[in-house]
C-alpha cells in the first residue's frame, strides 16, 4: 500500500496539537536544515511556562503519526465476470552578576523582560514579554536571533493580545552530551481557552508559501479551522493503474491543484478516524503510551480502548492567503474520513464465457479513470489516455443519438 506522508513536501512543518478542555500540549518538529548555531524558534504562548511545562520529544512519535494518517492507494481485484459476484465491503553559560544586572536593565529600557530561562535537553528556552514590538525585535537582534524585515507588526498584535513569547536555540555541548545528531521536537503543556496555531511568525521569513501538517489529538470529535474554510481532499476515486508508480507525484499534483481551485485560502482535511482503528491501515495505529507522550493526558487504564481522535490537517500557506493565525476549534463530529485512492486491476484470469458486457464495463471505467486523474490533477488527458494504452477517446453517444436510435 503507497501512502503519501509528510516526505512528500519540500520542508513541511509538522506540529502535534493535543487539546482537551483549555489544557494543550503542543509539539513542534524542526525541519531545519544547517548549522544547529543558527537555529532559533520564536513562538507566542497564551500564558508563563515553567521549566516543568516543557519537554523534549521523540520524532519517530510524529512519524508514526504521519505514517499512520497519510492519504494512501488502495488495491482491489476484479473477479471472474462469468461467476456469480460476490458484495464485498471495504472497510545559555551563566553571566557575572555585574554583566547580568546591565543586562537586565538594558531589557527593561526595551520594555522586554526575561521571566524564565531554562535548559531542556538540548535546548536554551526563555519565557519573554514585551510592551512594543520594536523593542522586542531590537531585544532579539542583539541576542542574535534573526528577524526579517516586517516581523515588527505581527510582533505587536501578539503583544496586543497579552502574549508572551517562548524563545529556544540549541545548546551545543548539551547536545553533544546527549549525542543526538539531529533536533528533537520541543513539546510544552499549558492551559488557556484560545485553541489557536500561530504561523504568521514564520510567513515574515518564509521564502514563498510554507507547508504545514497538523495532528489534532482530541477526545471528542473532529478539528476544523473556524477563520478559514476546512476542506476535505478528494477521496475514495477509482484511478488508472499506473498512478501506483509515482504515488508521490500524483498526490502533489492531487494538492496542487485542490489548493489552486479553493484560490489558496482553505485548511484540508486528509484524516479523521479514533485512533483505535483505521479501515485500510496505512500503517498499525499508534499506541496509548505513544499518544500519552504526544500529548493524550486523558486516556483511562491500559486495558480501556483508546479514546483519542486524530484529525489530519494539511495547509499550504502564504501572507496574502492566510493574514491570521490558524483558530481552531473541536467538534463533536467523529465521522470517520481518510484521503484514499482506489486501483483496480481487470480479470486477467481465463474467461470461460463471452464477457462483452464486463469489456464494455471496463472501456468505460478506464476512460472514467482518465478524466478523473486529468480533473484532479491537472495533467493532460490526451498524456494519460496515452500512458494507460487508451488510444482514442471513448465517448457517451450525444443526447439525440440516443433519441432516435
Amino acid at each position: 500500500m503507497a501512502k503519501a506522508d509528510a516526505k512528500l513536501f519540500n520542508r513541511a512543518s509538522q506540529v502535534v496539537l493535543a487539546r482537551d478542555g483549555d489544557r494543550t500540549v503542543l509539539t513542534m518538529a524542526n525541519d531545519f536544515r544547517g548549522d544547529p548555531t543558527e537555529f532559533a524558534v520564536v513562538v507566542p504562548v497564551p500564558t508563563f511556562l515553567t521549566k516543568e511545562q516543557i519537554h523534549v520529544g521523540d520524532r519517530a512519535l510524529i512519524e508514526r503519526l504521519d505514517a499512520y494518517s497519510a492519504p494512501r492507494l488502495v488495491e482491489y481485484f476484479d473477479g471472474d465476470p462469468c461467476a456469480i459476484p460476490e458484495e464485498k465491503n471495504g472497510a545559555m553559560d551563566a553571566m557575572a552578576p555585574m554583566l547580568r544586572a546591565q543586562k537586565m536593565s538594558r531589557d527593561r529600557s526595551l520594555g522586554v523582560t526575561v521571566e524564565a530561562r531554562y535548559t531542556v535537553g538540548e535546548y536554551d528556552i526563555l519565557i519573554l514579554s514585551a510592551k512594543e514590538s520594536a523593542g522586542l525585535e531590537t531585544w532579539l537582534k542583539g541576542n542574535g536571533y534573526g528577524i526579517p524585515p516586517g516581523a515588527s507588526a505581527v510582533l505587536a498584535s501578539y503583544i496586543r493580545q497579552n502574549l508572551r513569547f517562548f524563545v529556544a536555540k540549541v545548546n551545543l555541548k548539551e547536545q553533544a552530551k546527549l549525542g543526538f545528531s539531529y533536533l528533537r521536537p520541543i513539546q510544552v503543556a499549558y492551559e488557556s481557552p484560545k485553541f489557536i496555531l500561530p504561523i504568521r511568525l514564520v510567513m515574515v521569513n518564509a521564502d514563498g508559501p510554507q507547508e504545514l501538517l497538523l495532528y489534532a489529538l482530541t477526545r471528542r470529535g473532529r478539528v476544523e479551522t473556524t477563520n478559514y474554510r476546512t476542506v476535505k481532499v478528494p477521496s475514495d476515486v477509482d484511478v488508472p493503474l499506473f498512478v501506483k508508480e509515482d504515488f508521490g507525484g500524483f498526490y502533489r499534483a492531487l494538492f496542487s491543484q485542490q489548493v489552486h481551485r479553493e484560490r489558496g485560502t482553505a485548511v484540508f482535511l486528509e484524516y479523521a478516524w479514533n485512533t483505535s482503528g483505521c479501515d485500510p491501515c496505512a500503517a498499525d495505529p499508534p499506541t496509548r503510551p505513544e499518544l500519552t507522550s504526544l500529548g493524550a493526558f486523558w486516556q483511562g487504564s491500559d486495558s480501556a480502548p483508546a479514546d483519542v481522535f486524530l484529525t489530519r490537517l494539511h495547509v499550504r500557506y502564504d501572507n496574502r492567503h492566510f493574514p491570521e493565525d490558524l483558530v481552531l476549534q473541536e467538534t463533536a463530529d467523529q465521522a470517520t474520513f481518510q484521503g484514499r485512492y482506489v486501483l483496480r486491476h481487470p480479470y486477467d484470469g481465463p474467461i470461460s464465457c463471452g464477457a462483452e458486457g464486463y469489456r464494455r464495463e471496463l472501456d468505460r471505467r478506464h476512460e472514467k479513470e482518465a478524466t478523473t486523474l486529468a480533473s484532479l490533477t491537472g495533467w493532460g488527458i490526451q498524456k494519460i489516455r496515452s500512458r494507460m494504452g487508451l488510444g482514442a477517446e471513448v465517448s457517451e453517444p450525444k443526447w439525440y443519438e440516443k433519441l432516435w436510435r
